[in-house]
């Protein structure tokens, strides 16, 4: 299985989703790997064992209070820093914002019609893999609970391709890669 990796669905080529390059020549020519971290408001633990059950691999989450917090204040038992790596170095990370209360996961901020994604959302969480199969069932298991935007299958760009907000109002395109001209 290759590397599944997260990246802005912005990006125009999938390597530029993983590397901050400089251009400075004399600069060093390693590349920096970096991820997604998502902005919760109070339910970023159960977000993080949500993808975990997802993705596999490690979770860590590491509360307010465990950095010094007060234990009466209401954020100490938030989330500061979480994160799930899986087994093939698929990364997400996230966090509570402070003095946020959980909100429902915004319903039809994102729409396709007519093969358009119609959107307000600044991006989009990306995952893609090698296989349909792959990709199917990391769907199966990421759409519990999910708005679907685009049911995941064959697309004219893509052997599998699939859009929804999952129960914590994050939205993710999944795909899977194709080599392409140019």
């Amino acid at each position: 299985m290759r590397r599944l990796t997260s990246r802005r669905s912005a990006s125009t080529r999938p390597d530029q989703s993983r590397r901050v390059c400089n251009s400075d020549s004399r600069a060093s020519s390693r590349a920096e790997v970096f991820g997604t971290n998502l902005n919760f408001r109070g339910d970023a633990r159960a977000a993080l064992e949500f993808y975990r059950s997802v993705f596999g691999g490690h979770l860590t989450a590491v509360a307010y209070g465990d950095f010094g917090m007060p234990a009466e204040l209401p954020d100490a038992d938030k989330i500061v820093f979480g994160q799930v790596t899986a087994d093939n170095g698929f990364t997400i990370m996230a966090y509570d914002v402070p003095g946020q209360s959980p909100a429902a996961a915004p319903a039809g901020a994102t729409t396709r019609e007519n093969g358009m994604t119609r959107t307000g959302e600044r991006f989009f969480v990306s995952v893609r893999g090698e296989t349909a199969d792959e990709v199917s069932a990391l769907w199966d298991r990421l759409s519990d609970g999910a708005e679907i935007i685009e049911k995941f299958g064959p697309s004219p760009w893509a052997p599998g391709f699939g859009m929804l907000t999952d129960r914590f109002g994050v939205t993710w395109i999944l795909d899977v890669a194709v080599t392409y001209a140019g």
